[in-house]
């Protein structure tokens, strides 16, 4: 029993991840009504009761203008893959080429390195096939990707969109280890 109320007394330190799936939540049921935020703030609170995981407060920030960024990009990016897919899928000649690209991240967060996979992943015309969690290292399966530049540019852009998602989601101590520091003197909230 003094595990379950110690769990329940940390249950703030995990208040992004419970409002995160929350909003996951909602999407799931395809609307924001009040019945679906307190179910989905209910149902996250008891995972992680039942669950119990380290919290994502020492790792994780939110910077607006910086998560604004960040979501205007991948939004461009998932536009722009979608459409080099379409373009290889409803062009006559044959398969296009693709590469297998290794991406050595600047952050060594598992979290980071997790969701910069994933949000790779996500973009049409990519997907992680290893991730090294030793050396913070991911490889990319990428379509259309042949030549040194466009394999050059590939990894750029990987690195590119990592930087992004530590700017708007890392913690400040994340985002010196991984060389970065808040521009501006961005606030964290």
């Amino acid at each position: 029993m003094t595990r379950l109320l110690n769990r329940v007394r940390v249950l703030p330190t995990h208040a992004l991840g419970i409002v995160g799936g929350a909003l996951a939540w909602c999407l799931l049921w395809g609307e924001f009504s009040v019945l679906n935020i307190l179910g989905g703030l209910l149902l996250g609170a008891a995972i992680y009761v039942m669950f119990p995981a380290p919290p994502l407060s020492r790792e994780v920030t939110l910077r607006p203008g910086s998560a604004l960024v960040f979501f205007a990009h991948f939004a461009k990016d998932l536009v722009a893959g979608s459409i080099e897919v379409a373009r290889f899928a409803l062009r006559p000649s044959g398969s296009p080429g693709s590469s297998v690209i290794a991406v050595q991240l600047r952050s060594r967060s598992d979290l980071f390195l997790s969701f910069t996979g994933i949000l790779a992943t996500l973009i049409p015309g990519s997907v992680v096939v290893e991730a090294q969690r030793a050396t913070g290292t991911l490889f990319f399966h990428a379509i259309g990707v042949t030549t040194k530049e466009q394999i050059k540019a590939q990894h750029d852009s990987i690195l590119r969109q990592e930087e992004r998602l530590l700017r708007a989601f890392a913690s400040r101590e994340i985002l010196d280890s991984a060389g970065y520091s808040v521009r501006g003197g961005g606030a964290d909230v």
